[in-house]
Order: C-alpha cells, then structure tokens, then sequence
C-alpha cells in the first residue's frame, strides 16, 4: 500500500476515533454542566456535636453519610451568631465590614452597625452570576435591617435584589414554625396554612427548586444557599419525629457530654489534647435532679432532637434527588451551623405529665445552657460568645468528584473563607464596583489547598460580638468577656488551643509578650474593621437606637 495511502488511512482512523468518542462524551455527560453545582446547607443554633456521628443521640444519617464520604474540618469557626455569621458567609468579609456588626434589630447610625449588609459589598448569589450559576436560597435570610422586612419596607437587601434567582423563607430571625412571620416567595409576602411547619416547607422547597432546575436549565450549574431554621429555639417540632427520642436522653447531660467526648476521639474527630470543659457551676448534676426535673428537661431535648432530625431528613431527600438526575457526584455540598448552642431561656418550666401540646404551636420552649452545654461538647460557653463552644462548627465538605479519600481536616477556616473557595472553584469574577458603589475585597482565603489535602496556612482570624473580642493566630488565642460599661473592655485570657481547646488553662501570665502582640493585632483590625468604639449593650439598645437615629439623622 502506498504510503501516502497509509498516512490518509491513518489520519481518517484517529480522526474517526476522535469523533466517537467525543460524541460518546457528550452523550455520557449530557445534561451534566462543566462546573460543579454547590449546596451551602447552614443549620442556625446547632452545637458543635449535636450531630449523631459524633454521639450525640441524635439520628442524623444523612448529613452522617455526608461527613463520612468527605472531610470534616474541625478547627472552623463562624462569627458566633445568627447575623453576624450569615454576613460574612455571604459576602466572604468581616461583620463589621458590611455593616452588620450586630444585629438586624437595631441600626446604631454609625459604620460597622447600620443593621443591614451595605452596598459595598456583594453576595455569593451576585458573584456566581458572573460563572454562569444560577442561584436559589431557601430559608433564613436575616441580612435586613427589621423595619425593611416588612411587606412595604425597602427591598433592596432582599435576596432577589441581592443576586438571588429564586427565594422561599423567611427574612427574619425566628418567630415559631407554625405561623413564621415574614414567610416570603422572591419578593411576596405569603401566608402559611393550617398544615404548614417550617422545616418540612423548607425541605420541600430544597427539593422542588432542583428538581425544576433539572428540569429546564440541567445543562446549568446551580447554587443553592440552603438556611435551615432548625433547631433554633422555639422547640416546635412534629409528633412522629418527637416520639422517636422518647426516653433516648434519660441518662442525662453529664453521662452524654463524656459519651460524645470518647466518641470524637475514637473517630479521630478529638485531637488527643482535647479535654472535656467543666460542668459550668450554673448547672447543675444530672444526678442531683429529681424525677418530675429529669423528666422535665428530657422532654425538652427530645424536641430538640426531632428538629434536628426533621432537618437531615429533608437533606436525605435532596441528596436522593440529585442521585435521581446523576448529579450528586458533581455536586458539591457544604455543611456548617451559625454559632454554638444556645443557652437563652424561654418559657417556664413545667411538670412533664401534664404539659400539653408537646413540641406544638403553643410550646415556646428552649433547652437552655443544660442541654446547650451538652450541645458544644467538648468546648466552653454558647452562641454570642467568642469562647469555643460559641463560634466553633465542624465543616463538612463533600464532593465525589473531587474528594476521593474521605478523612478529618486539623486545618483552621472561617467562614469569610466560602467566598474565595467558591470564587477559586468556579472561576467566577470578584467585582471592584457594583452599581456605582465601590466593593470592597474579599478578606477570607480560598479552603481549596485544604479541601485536595495540602498543608493550608489560614493565618490570623479575628472576633467580635457585642463586645466579647477574640483573636486566633496558629494555636494561640486571645479572648476577652464583655465587661461594663462605657467601654465594654473586659479581661483578656490566653490560651494555647493545641492543648486546650476547652480553655481552661488561662496563660495570660506565663506568655505576657504573646498576648500583648495578639492585642496590638486584634486593635489594628478592629479600627480597620469598624468594629470600634465596642458596645455591649443588648436587645434594649433598639429603642436607645430609634431616639439616636431620629436625633442624629442616620448620616
């Protein structure tokens, strides 16, 4: 045969070849988009072992399937409450930077604490535009300042205005299950029925937005910002989920708290220098109760329990869904909580036989520092607070495509560090200006590094809320409590988190110079941050607000 005949034939060969397989290629992934879709699940007052592979009693099999097929992050921390943390995940900046350095409640007329993210910064959804993405949130919005929830209020920080495709939830910060205020479809306020509980809403809605999305954009990448309300307090929950942990929590905080301990260390969760914090002297022993008290407080977390079950149920059925459409494997999902248990009170106690409408529309309870305090296993204090148990969450990340060697990650994140990651992921564009605001950059640091199994130096993070400060370099912390008023200041404590993730051996005086070096850190942020002057006040500060705004004008 000739040789040119060949070199034709040849070529004709490959080239066929070619062909084939890219159209098996196109075939095999049809309806599969070239990036990744991402599901950002955010449970709101969960503690940091409520989950039930760390012991907890809790049955939470899916969101355990996640972790064990993923990596869980157990050093990562948000900013140790419900605004504050939904901020600074959602625009990848400090609190204070986007002007929500405490609470939607209450605007103070000054930088740092206007009650509302600002328009100097951009959200997830905003971004992800920019890649393509199409982008739904479900659930718990809380980024607006109050009087702009309201039907006729400003709807420029709603999520549609803010990048948001599709939305369904609530804006405020709670507010019961049965009858939620502010239950909003995109920008329509709606009326729930008679048979409506949130968390299933929730969950249906999660299910319902995908599968349209399957439906009509699968070729698509989607982002989906998934902001559960469970298990913040009230304890409202259904009766099939409730009867479930009947009797499940009879052996009391203590025996639980030291059970989930040894359950965390025997699955490499617990470093072997995590100790077990002391029974703070406010609660008292489990033994100590008497029968109609155990009986009490157990109900009280058996409803707990249900919330958070009713929650993994429903992420069960969205990971069915997209195992239904092939596309679980090019999904990746994130999985965190907003702050530590919550140790707040509400209602009054009660004897147990009597008690009628358990977990219903009339039951306004919560768990308290008892069960909170079990909640944050093994760590110190509660949501609001700077100490372990108030910012830490475990951070779960899974995705089959990427992650092939599930395992647990000693690294430190933050929860500014999402938007880089999704940034770096997606190769969407960070903007320099939006509107004829000037943005401001990005403070967190791509979790990428971390996420293919590479030494990830996070660097220093920092803290505030409601005057309770912190600061983590490496393994050293420094943190203060709120003092007193005017200037808030309380003492700083120190402490090396390598050996001491309780906090209970404070070195503030065997390591002076380090902790002077922390403080001269943490000053610097917090003037750059508009985080100053402190302010410690709480929830009265909203009428003390209206008069300074009315009298100062808001400039």
């Amino acid at each position: 045969m000739d040789s040119k005949v060949k070199i034709i034939l040849s070529a004709l060969f490959v080239f066929s070849t070619l062909v084939f397989f890219s159209c098996e290629n196109r075939k095999n992934n049809a309806g599969k988009p070239e990036k990744p879709n991402i599901i950002l699940i955010m449970a709101d007052d969960m503690g940091f072992s409520d989950l039930g592979f760390m012991g907890s009693g809790v049955q939470t099999p899916n969101i355990d399937r996640l972790a064990s097929n993923g990596i869980v992050f157990n050093q990562f921390y948000n900013a140790g409450r419900c605004c504050p943390t939904r901020a600074s995940l959602l625009t990848g900046l400090y609190a204070h930077n986007t002007d929500l350095g405490w609470m939607t409640a209450s605007d103070f007329g000054r930088p740092g604490y206007r009650g509302a993210i600002s328009e100097n910064c951009v959200t997830l959804g905003q971004v992800l535009k920019s890649s393509g993405y199409t982008n739904y949130v479900i659930g718990k919005w809380h980024v607006v300042y109050e009087p702009n929830m309201e039907a006729e209020g400003d709807k420029h920080n709603w999520p549609i205005q803010r990048g948001f495709d599709k939305y369904f939830g609530m804006l405020a910060g709670g507010g019961g299950y049965y009858a939620p205020n502010t239950l909003t479809y995109n920008n329509t306020r709606i009326t729930p029925n008679n048979e409506f509980y949130l968390t299933e809403a929730i969950n249906d809605s999660a299910v319902s937005f995908v599968e349209q999305h399957f439906a009509t954009k699968k070729g698509d990448p989607f982002f989906l910002y998934l902001a559960h309300y469970a298990p913040h307090r009230p304890l409202h929950a259904l009766q099939e989920d409730i009867q479930k942990y009947k009797g499940k929590f009879d052996q009391g905080w203590d025996a639980f708290r030291q059970n989930k301990l040894e359950k965390m260390k025997n699955i490499g969760l617990a470093e072997g220098g995590w100790l077990l914090s002391d029974r703070p002297d406010n609660i008292p022993a489990w033994e100590t109760l008497n029968q109609d008290e155990k009986a009490m407080w157990e109900i009280r977390m058996e409803v707990y329990a249900a919330q958070i079950d009713r929650m993994d149920q429903g992420i069960g059925r969205l990971i069915k869904t997209l195992e239904d459409n092939n596309q679980l494997d090019n999904t990746l999902i994130l999985f965190l909580s907003d702050n530590g248990g919550n140790a707040e009170a509400e209602g009054k106690d009660f004897d147990a036989d009597k008690v009628k409408d358990v977990g219903g529309n009339t039951f306004n309870q919560s768990y308290r520092r008892n069960w909170a305090n079990m909640s944050n296993t093994p760590f110190r204090e509660y949501k609001s607070n700077n100490h372990e148990g108030g910012i830490s969450t475990p951070l779960i990340v899974h995705w089959p495509d990427k992650i092939k060697k599930p395992s647990i990650s000693n690294q430190q994140g933050h929860v500014i560090d999402i938007m880089p990651t999704l940034i770096e992921l997606t190769g969407a564009k960070y903007p320099t200006e939006n509107k004829g605001n000037t943005i401001k950059p990005f403070q967190g640091k791509s979790l990428l590094p971390a996420i293919d199994g590479e030494t990830f130096n996070r660097g220093t993070m920092f803290f505030e809320h409601a005057a309770n400060r912190a600061i983590i370099e490496g393994k050293w912390k420094l943190i203060a409590t709120k003092g007193q008023e005017p200037f808030y200041m309380g003492k700083w404590e120190l402490y090396d988190l390598s050996v001491d993730r309780a906090e209970s051996n404070d070195l503030i005086n065997e390591q002076p110079e380090k902790a002077s070096e922390l403080e001269a850190k943490w000053d610097t942020w917090a003037e750059e941050n508009n985080v100053l002057p402190l302010d410690g006040r709480g929830w009265s500060i909203r009428v003390k607000t209206d008069v300074n705004r009315s009298l100062d004008g808001l400039k």
